[in-house]
């Protein structure tokens, strides 16, 4: 075949590839968006703390000025930032276990068969 007729051959598959996949764009149906809304969990409302909190966010700017708000995040943020347990001491030195000096067996070398090196270059 001529270097041309495979130039037109391959034009022809490329505009009907392209034509093809216009049509089937075109044709596709639009799928609304899907809007879910958030619900609250129940045990959000159970704890008092979570609905102050609630209520000093839906205040947005104006709950920096309300001493309520300002005592429910304070009082959040103590418990988070206020450790439950006390700290862990670190270890002394009479806390480390001493061990038992470990006895070793010797390493013991076996010998390695000697190779001949010239019988291996010229295969």
């Amino acid at each position: 075949m001529d270097g041309k007729i495979l130039a037109r051959i391959g034009a022809i598959f490329f505009v009907t590839f392209a034509v093809t996949a216009t049509a089937i764009e075109l044709a596709r149906k639009d799928e609304p968006p899907i809007y879910r809304s958030i619900a609250v969990p129940a045990e959000a409302a159970a704890d008092p703390l979570k609905a102050k909190l609630r209520r000093c966010q839906r205040l947005g700017e104006a709950g920096t000025s309300d001493s309520e708000c300002l005592q429910t995040w304070a009082e959040n943020r103590d418990r988070f930032l206020t450790p439950s347990q006390p700290a862990p001491q670190a270890p002394g030195p009479q806390d480390i276990p001493q061990n038992p000096p470990v006895t070793r067996e010797p390493i013991v070398k076996e010998p390695v068969p000697a190779v001949d090196s010239h019988t291996n270059e010229a295969r």
